[in-house]
């Protein structure tokens, strides 16, 4: 790859990722509003979460095809999905769709990871993203796009979105013990000199 066509691609995946960081605040704005029964504006917070959403997808895909990975896009690539994730979540459970205890394992979990990789990076170690860890984000943002809208009638006590939400909550666990599990020995190993 030529450098400019480097840094054009690089400028574009920059875009992508600072899109879903630009888009959350608009989101749980958006949700803020439009109070405890979705309307209107949960439709445009709906489709501003999914095309926020869609962008982790996309260059994420890109990246690794035109092998432009880098620690530093790596890094906002993560926080702008926690921050959508977080913002999302935190909104939904002021306008009462989201249970609090599901938000607080969800977002506690991406807390502890995150510590935990800063641990594990300083030590020169990169844990790579698991497929588990991928399908939790999948499944995170379609539960927080159902709960957005919340279609359809209850079924067996919970709404479609709540069963989701716990769906999410399950994987989200065993993304943490997947990846507990993985860092155990470069958290146990002794510093360098």
């Amino acid at each position: 790859m030529s450098t400019w066509g480097g840094i054009r691609t690089a400028r574009f995946l920059a875009f992508s990722t600072s899109l879903r960081i630009v888009l959350t605040p608009v989101v749980v704005a958006l949700l803020l509003a439009d109070g405890t029964t979705p309307s209107t504006a949960a439709d445009v917070a709906a489709i501003l979460f999914c095309v926020a959403a869609a962008t982790d997808w996309i260059d994420g895909r890109l990246a690794r095809r035109w092998g432009v990975t880098t620690t530093l896009g790596s890094f906002l690539d993560t926080t702008a999905d926690k921050l959508l994730v977080t913002g999302g979540l935190v909104a939904l459970v002021a306008v009462e769709r989201a249970s609090p205890w599901i938000a607080l394992i969800i977002v506690g979990r991406e807390l502890v990871i995150m510590g935990l990789r800063g641990v594990i990076a300083a030590e020169g170690t990169v844990m790579s993203p698991s497929l588990l860890g991928k399908l939790k984000t999948t499944v995170q943002f379609l539960a927080i796009a159902l709960a957005i809208v919340r279609p359809g009638d209850e079924v067996l006590g919970l709404f479609i979105d709540e069963w989701m939400m716990l769906l999410a909550a399950a994987v989200t666990l065993a993304s943490a013990a997947d990846y507990l599990a993985r860092s155990a020995s470069a958290l146990r190993s002794e510093p360098g000199p």
